[in-house]
């Protein structure tokens, strides 16, 4: 049974107060009945007519060179008769005029008319759907859901669309009863549970599992119409979720998903199991957050593209997840995993490239998670590790290839723990900065890199040096690395 804080209000009256209370959104309709009157309308057409042909007149005077006019030239049969055709051309010409303008108003009033009409149309199934959702028969609910995502796909305005998207993401963010899980046997007190109890507990996990599969549904509904392409008619891309706080405990699909446009707002949320796959999917503008989330399912972002907008995992906490980005593409846009806490899981940016926009792990601390850049390239892109922290776990960037770009370890990042490989690596260009890091327990590891370009500096850095880092060292040209004086041999 859903609750709702103290009140203990049920989900009807939480729903029905929802859509007596939506929030306050500009109607793009609101204007089409604001309408001049008729005699102001056709008086200022009427003039617009006569200055526009007055200017025609003139024009052909003067194109035509007429000078004067015969004063002496007399009023014949045909002059007559033209100056008559004249005359019903220009009341002819009036009364188009006239007949235009009213069929204007027409036409405008006509299609206010029928914009009150679907309005009026939708809010009934509006309100009829919002009364299944609160139903206390989940098969009622799931009636109600699709419902509502229907309303969504045949809404006559955007406005009135994400209504009923803001709906069901409210839905989702409602606190539920937890799996009541199975009865023990025996029960504390020592004895067995008679089958009235046992029957009693199965009723309450059936009714969990069929509640749960409603919130399952709206997970699969809005990726279903996330994956649709933006501009079609039931394509929800460019709308607004808000989904802080919900708990996905379901697959939701955004592969191949354009996000142009619009807010994703996970912030707060709990991924405890299923699948968040964004596989392929593009972010060109707006912006994704999955600030504080808790992840502990599979979220991938395999192949995506991140050209524009923002996607922010910051202060996020991965504690056993499984995050791909591999293959990844970021070439514009800002991606920021700061201050997140890698703690437990899997983290691939295996073959990725970052040739452009901002990474930023600023602040991050790696302290149980396996992360992989293995042959990732870095080109172009901003990668900010500035005051990361590596105490346990793996960072690899084995065979990873520095051409461009700027990629931080700078200020105060600590490797006290863990390994951090750069074996094989390639410097060939752009800048790496270890400026003032701290080598003081890690295994960092720059065994078999080249360095042939570009520049590296280790520039008081303080600690031991990693493996291998002086011989690769030694033999760069035209690469600049800059150690530090302790690092040195002595001559």
């Amino acid at each position: 049974m859903l609750r709702a804080g103290s009140s203990r209000r049920s989900p009807s009256s939480i729903f029905i107060v929802m859509a007596a209370n939506p929030k306050p959104r500009s109607a793009p309709n609101d204007r089409e009945l604001r309408l001049w009157r008729v005699g102001r309308a056709l008086t200022l057409a009427f003039a617009a007519a006569v200055l526009v042909s007055g200017g025609v007149f003139l024009s052909l005077v003067v194109l035509l060179d007429f000078q004067e006019i015969d004063k002496t030239a007399k009023l014949d049969a045909k002059t007559l008769f033209d100056l008559v055709k004249l005359s019903f051309g220009v009341v002819a010409g009036a009364g188009a005029l006239v007949a235009l303008v009213v069929a204007y108003r027409r036409q405008r009033v006509d299609e206010a008319g029928a914009h009150r009409e679907a309005t009026r149309l939708h809010t009934e199934r509006f309100s009829q759907a919002v009364d299944k959702l609160g139903s206390d028969s989940p098969a009622v609910r799931l009636g109600g859901v699709h419902s509502l995502a229907g309303l969504a796909d045949d809404a006559p305005d955007n406005s009135l669309r994400q209504t009923c998207i803001d709906v069901l993401c409210a839905y989702l963010r409602l606190p539920f009863s937890p799996d009541p899980g199975d009865l023990p046997d025996p029960l504390p007190d020592g004895t067995s549970p008679s089958e009235e109890r046992r029957d009693a507990h199965q009723d309450k996990k059936d009714r969990h599992h069929a509640f749960r599969e409603v919130r399952h549904t709206i997970l699969r509904l809005i990726g279903d119409h996330y994956r649709i392409p933006e501009g079609t008619r039931r394509s929800w891309q460019g709308c607004n979720l808000d989904l802080t706080g919900v708990t996905i405990d379901g697959n939701m699909d955004f592969t191949g998903a354009a996000f142009s446009a619009g807010s994703v707002d996970f912030t707060g949320a709990t991924f405890s199991g299923g699948e968040v796959d964004f596989t392929g999917a593009t972010f060109s503008g707006g912006e994704v957050s999955f600030r504080r989330a808790t992840l502990s399912g599979r979220l991938s972002f395999t192949g995506a593209t991140f050209s524009g907008g923002e996607v922010s995992f910051r202060r996020a906490t991965l504690s056993g997840s499984m995050l791909s980005v591999a293959t990844a593409t970021f070439s514009g846009g800002k991606v920021s995993f700061a201050e997140v806490a890698f703690s437990g899981g899997a983290v691939s940016f295996d073959l990725a490239e970052f040739s452009g926009g901002t990474v930023e792990f600023g602040g991050a601390m790696f302290s149980g998670s396996a992360v992989h850049f293995g042959g990732s390239m870095f080109c172009g892109s901003n990668v900010n590790l500035n005051s990361a922290v590596f105490s346990a776990g793996s960072v690899d960037f084995t065979g990873a290839m520095f051409s461009g770009g700027e990629v931080y370890f700078s200020g105060f990042a600590t490797f006290s723990g863990g390994t951090v490989p750069f074996r094989n690596a390639v410097f060939s260009g752009g800048e790496v900065f270890f400026v003032g890091a701290t080598f003081s327990g890690s295994e960092v590891s720059f065994v078999g890199a080249t360095f042939s370009g570009g520049e590296v500096s280790f520039d008081r850095a303080s600690g031991p040096a990693p493996d291998g880092l002086l011989a690769a060292a030694s033999t760069s040209a035209p690469a600049t690395v800059t150690l530090p004086s302790t690092w040195l041999p002595v001559p």
